[in-house]
């Protein structure tokens, strides 16, 4: 097996379609971009034309996997306060617990 040669082809989309207009075989594109068969014009081209199938359908075309987290940088501030609001109240209910045992 040789080593693979990936290429972002949808990148060279337009100007492959400009060669396909001018007359060029697909065979003609994938040695001008050294691509080892026209399989990979062939399958650019489908995937191109499902896409523009899903569009004129109204299909909207969304990223696949799971979305990122969103990148907010958080409030601070508002941070600390909750915090200090969190532990203060969690500081009042072992005050009041350890009253309740008579410990102090």
């Amino acid at each position: 097996m040789g080593k693979r040669n990936y290429t972002h082809v949808q990148a060279l989309l337009p100007e492959i379609k400009t060669m396909l207009a001018e007359g060029k075989t697909r065979q003609e594109v994938a040695e001008h971009y050294g691509f080892q068969e026209k399989q990979v014009v062939k399958k650019l081209l489908e995937r191109e034309r499902a896409r523009q199938r899903k569009l004129a359908a109204g299909i909207i075309q969304r990223p696949k996997g799971r979305p990122r987290k969103p990148v907010i940088p958080g409030d601070v501030v508002s941070k600390q306060a909750y915090e200090i609001q969190r532990l203060q109240m969690e500081n009042q209910l072992l005050r009041v617990f350890l009253q309740f045992t008579g410990r102090k």
